[in-house]
């Protein structure tokens, strides 16, 4: 009997002997003779490409298992979605956001087009809040929150290592890649030549995250003046946690522009920044838009999962 040592230096040969569990495959039977081509789903790397493959393949006449076989794709590509612990955070106004973990980058598009949480992909942009939101359930998670947005946030300003100067209070909090000298957001591996477009922010437990402001801006659920859907339904409240959790006026110290108006009910909220957003940048930068447009090619979204 041969020992075959490298698989790479041979084709295809005998390697499993397969019976059906429905006797099928027994003498006499239909599938006595059938062939089968076997794959290893839990360490062969071109496995899942591979069934994916055969799901779009065999969608139109065995919809039910092409579903299946997507969500073995889908859970695959996930067991390599980054996330980090942000701890419970007290807000100025009291509030207090529990701990829960958050994608420590912006989401990316998988092959199968779900949402996946990696360094290796540019972001997913032009996608409406809606159907943000619809992404990260479908991956198993929730639409960051302005809540979690704004602890986090509160979070990065109150640590030496995110301000320019190494010192809170004195300089600027880092802004990301925002002054314009791409045109478009860039995977988690890029490095900006300019120093002060260092894209990562450290939380309190030392976790980093990374494009909470500039690359990319991110649709955020608001649980603050928002409905049920997450959409504003009512004017900023001067003692929201929204308006009273910046610790510095609009602009200031490189925060971002945390203007407000007087009512945006019926838009969703946008923060952060983009590669383009000159000093608008800011991890606490606020804007917003309908909920429905999804032609804004600097706006993606950032998925989290309770603890």
């Amino acid at each position: 009997m041969n020992t075959i040592t490298d698989h790479k230096e041979i084709g295809l040969y005998p390697k499993y002997q397969v019976n059906r569990t429905d006797g099928q495959s027994a003498p006499g039977q239909k599938h006595e003779n059938s062939e089968y081509f076997v794959l290893n789903l839990t360490t062969d790397k071109h496995a899942i490409p591979a069934i994916n493959a055969y799901a779009k393949s065999c969608q139109k006449e065995f919809p039910l298992l092409a579903a299946d076989l997507r969500t073995i794709v889908r859970i695959n590509m996930q067991l390599s979605d980054e996330f980090v612990i942000v701890p419970e955070t007290t807000l100025p106004n009291g509030t207090v956001v529990p701990q829960f973990s958050v994608g420590k980058y912006a989401c990316s598009k998988s092959d199968i087009g779900t949402a996946i949480i990696t360094a290796d992909r540019k972001p997913w942009h032009s996608i409406n809040f809606n159907d943000a939101k619809q992404a990260c359930i479908d991956a198993g998670y929730s639409l960051i929150t302005e809540l979690q947005y704004l602890a986090i946030a509160h979070q990065i300003v109150n640590q030496d290592d995110n301000w320019t100067s190494g010192k809170v209070g004195e300089g600027e909090v880092y802004r990301g890649i925002h002054k314009g000298n791409l045109n478009e957001a860039q995977d988690g591996h890029y490095v900006s030549d300019e120093p002060t477009e260092r894209r990562w922010h450290v939380l309190a437990n030392g976790e980093r995250v990374y494009d909470f402001s500039g690359n990319i801006y991110s649709w955020v659920f608001d649980d603050v003046q928002g409905d049920e859907n997450g959409v504003i339904a009512k004017p900023f409240a001067e003692d929201s946690a929204t308006k009273t959790t910046p610790p510095y006026g609009n602009r200031e110290h490189g925060i971002g522009d945390t203007s407000t108006g007087s009512d945006w009910s019926g838009y969703a909220l946008i923060r952060g920044g983009c590669w383009s957003s000159d000093d608008f940048a800011g991890v606490f930068n606020l804007d917003g838009d309908w909920p429905d447009r999804g032609n804004l090619g600097g706006v993606g979204f950032r998925c989290t999962k309770s603890l």
